[in-house]
């Protein structure tokens, strides 16, 4: 994609950074407890004292860190919040994954909107009474490389024993972050909700200083007896030595907890695996990429947080444009076919699948189940049944699903002639006869399975995808937030690049009036855009390629026939972008609506139009009437 940028604008230096004053905020906060008398004794098996203290830089804000020790594998601490993560003796355990001292600093990320992160303390062999001195003195060093101060050392020491664990909690700031709570409706994101108790000890008071507060273990993850047996079959599986690499497919209704399941199983398998592949089939509730989108990633770090915390670009990627493929079935299949093509078959795959279940829902997923073939299926669902029949080989062997059919019925998809070739199976494999252990979970988490007593709404949890993605551009130093109108977008000719509108039909007139201020997906497809005018390129069909990022179309040039395309895509990535996918995912009203320093009309934010013209009315409030423990006034 030929493109050219102009020269950036120059940030304000003289603004005060959002990092320094969030800092001042949790001091003052920590501090308010001792002021007011509310600091009891110290629970017995968890201290947390200021540790050390970063002197103040030009490009760094005054930072704190802190350390807390849990002494034995039953304690936990339970919180919400943000923080780096290190451990310096011993070993803890953070939503599965062992964190272990030769680990580097671990972001960690839990937000009031999901569930919250419980902090565990491992085991480990208890040496003999000859190795105590030598693993007190392994301790004190690790917290001396550290700068941890030596009142610190000392209060740490005197409770020490060979099976607790010791980490260093920092201040988290990063760039995603920045912007996100840089927004009004959500700068108290990381912030709990309520005050869960009227008494505060000082480890309250140092933990709130680093950026996360402890909250009751009931808000903490519920693990069921049946998840933890699937887990554990699942991880022998996958570590086992033995021919072919398992192909795990998780699926079950809505708000049944099958994010959360990935998450876990794949630190789990990170525990003993360098990488995870992962697959993502639910187009409504993404895990690495913005919403509307099937992918295939390698996962090489832990998971700690939710899916705007970790957005990145996977191995490969196809853009469906919509959250939902119940009016395109036909089209969601072969993109998920298209994906599933490049899995090389060399570590274990994690299959997400979509909450939708029911009716047409669930014969779509059994054409899924055929078409992957996956060795183990995890079922999730509420007791006796409820939401889906159980997913047995049987039961997909001789029921019919939505494009395929059962055993005694045609094996092949009845999409006529022209799209048979595209549905062939390989050689000599009965696609109708699937064999695959089948591991059933009942959640226990409270509203588990009730879909409209989730935290928060779904659509606010897709547009959080969306800005955590558009928060990789922002600088990497910690600085202002500069808002995206502005950063100096990318210009792109016309002719340059094909265009296509996946959800609707729109005419070749009204295309640019389309285009302006949407969301597109930078896509590369195989055949090369030619135009013997200076365009636009329309596409007559929605092609299945490869995208490679996404981007905001700030607004379009007619004289120049310019395309303006603000991005995180690196350009040697966007060089060989030549189409834009237009689908029915919205840029997040608040990234509209809170546009800083603009003076009379905002632009593309209006309240003049004729309500007659189908598609202008006004923006709904999304489901105000659902039960929910996150209260955020953001739309």
């Amino acid at each position: 994609m030929p493109a050219r940028r102009s020269r950036p604008r120059r940030a304000s230096a003289r603004a005060p950074t959002r990092a320094s004053r969030a800092e001042a905020a949790w001091r003052e906060f920590a501090a308010s407890f001792t002021r007011i008398g509310m600091v009891p004794p110290a629970e017995p098996g968890l201290v947390a004292v200021e540790a050390a203290e970063a002197a103040p830089t030009a490009r760094r804000p005054r930072r704190a860190a802190h350390r807390l020790t849990a002494r034995s594998v039953l304690q936990a601490l339970t919180f919400t919040g943000k923080c780096r993560l290190r451990c310096l003796y011993g070993a803890v355990r953070l939503l599965g994954f062992a964190v272990a001292s030769h680990h580097s600093g671990l972001p960690v990320f839990s937000p009031a909107t999901h569930c919250a992160l419980s902090l565990e303390a491992l085991p480990g062999a208890r040496p003999p009474a000859a190795a105590l001195r030598q693993l007190r003195a392994a301790a004190r060093a690790a917290m001396r490389s550290h700068r941890v101060l030596r009142p610190a050392r000392v209060k740490v020491m005197a409770r020490f024993s060979p099976d607790c664990a010791v980490v260093l909690l920092e201040h988290l700031d990063t760039p995603v972050t920045r912007f996100l709570l840089s927004h009004p409706p959500l700068s108290r994101f990381f912030e709990p909700q309520k005050k869960e108790q009227s008494n505060f000890t000082p480890e309250d008071a140092v933990l709130a200083s680093v950026g996360i507060v402890k909250c009751s273990p009931d808000r903490g993850l519920l693990l069921s007896e049946t998840t933890c047996l699937a887990l554990e079959e699942l991880i022998q599986a996958c570590c086992a030595e033995d021919e072919g690499v398992p192909v795990v497919l998780v699926c079950g209704p809505k708000n049944t907890g099958k994010s959360t399941f990935n998450r876990y199983l794949i630190n789990l398998l990170l525990n003993r695996l360098p990488v995870v592949e992962y697959m993502e089939c639910d187009i409504g509730q993404t895990e690495f990429t913005p919403p509307g989108c099937v992918s295939l990633s390698s996962v090489t770090e832990p998971v700690l947080g939710p899916p705007f915390t970790h957005q990145q670009m996977p191995s490969k990627m196809v853009y469906y444009g919509q959250t939902s493929c119940e009016h395109d079935t036909e089209r969601y299949l072969d993109v998920v076919k298209y994906v599933f093509s490049y899995y090389k078959k060399e570590v274990p795959l994690v299959i997400n699948t979509m909450g939708w279940v029911k009716g047409e829902g669930l014969l779509l997923l059994i054409d899924i189940i055929r078409l992957l073939s996956p060795s183990h299926i995890v079922q999730m669902d509420m007791c006796d049944w409820k939401a889906m029949p159980p997913l047995t080989p049987e039961h997909v062997h001789f029921s019919a699903g939505l494009h395929t059919k059962g055993k005694q019925q045609s094996k092949c998809k009845q999409l006529g002639v022209d799209s048979m070739d595209s549905w062939k199976y390989p050689e000599g494999e009965d696609v109708s006869a699937p064999q695959h252990k089948l591991l059933y979970v009942h959640p226990e988490f409270p509203r588990a399975g009730v879909a409209g007593e989730v935290r928060v709404h779904s659509g606010i949890l897709r547009d959080m995808s969306i800005l955590g993605y558009l928060g990789h551009l922002q600088s990497p130093d910690i600085g202002a937030v500069l808002p995206l109108h502005s950063l100096v977008p990318y210009q792109v000719p016309f002719n340059a690049v094909a265009l296509r509108v996946i959800h609707t039909d729109v005419a070749p007139s009204n295309i640019m009036y389309a285009v302006n201020a949407s969301w597109v997906g930078l896509c590369c497809i195989p055949e090369e855009v030619r135009c013997q005018t200076e365009g636009p390129v329309l596409l007559t069909q929605t092609p299945i390629c490869d995208c490679l990022g996404f981007g905001i179309v700030r607004g379009v040039d007619m004289e120049k026939k310019l395309y303006h395309i603000l991005t995180p895509v690196p350009p040697a990535n966007l060089r060989v972008v030549n189409c834009l996918l237009l689908g029915n995912i919205a840029i997040p009203n608040c990234v509209l609506v809170d546009q800083q320093g603009i003076e009379g009309e905002i632009p593309y934010v209006t309240s003049d139009y004729n309500y007659s013209i189908m598609g202008s009315g006004k923006l709904r409030k999304k489901k105000q009437h659902l039960k929910r423990r996150f209260e955020c006034d953001y739309t």
